[in-house]
């Protein structure tokens, strides 16, 4: 059980660094399926960050209230251009509603996969990668 003093905790955002930042924005909107919510450049540090979400509003929302609401979302992904790419062993992870239906539709657009369904011995999960070679697990939403 988790200590009582953090039960108001919630996952704010995941930060990744990235090479090129219009591919990436590219790859997490039209693959993916995020939205670039808000963005933030420090010209004298030379970094922007992007930040991205999926639109659960149903497009109610405005650009407005999602870029003043960003940092009380859960699960965002935060994108950092101008800083070093350490080499790293973690992943993201999405969960779909129809995984076959996701995998074929990665591969009409091209996508990079580092394990198929066919692959390995869960054949319930993939990984593709992102112009950056970060690994994202596709899961289904049923998953457990």
């Amino acid at each position: 059980m988790a200590p009582p003093e953090t039960a108001g905790y919630q996952f704010n955002h995941t930060m990744i660094r990235v090479k090129d930042a219009k591919e990436s924005i590219a790859f997490y909107t039209d693959v993916i399926g995020m939205e670039v919510i808000s963005e933030y450049h420090n010209n004298d540090a030379k970094f922007s960050l992007y930040f991205l979400a999926f639109d659960h509003s149903d497009g109610k929302d405005t650009k407005e209230e999602k870029d003043s609401g960003r940092m009380r979302r859960e699960g965002m992904l935060t994108s950092a251009l101008g800083c070093p790419i350490p080499i790293s062993r973690g992943h993201l992870a999405i969960s779909v509603d129809d995984i076959q239906a996701a995998c074929e539709r990665f591969e009409r657009l091209g996508v990079r996969f580092q394990k198929r369904l066919t692959d390995g011995k869960m054949k319930n999960i993939a990984f593709i990668l992102d112009p950056d070679g970060y690994w994202i697990e596709v899961v289904p939403k049923n998953f457990s």
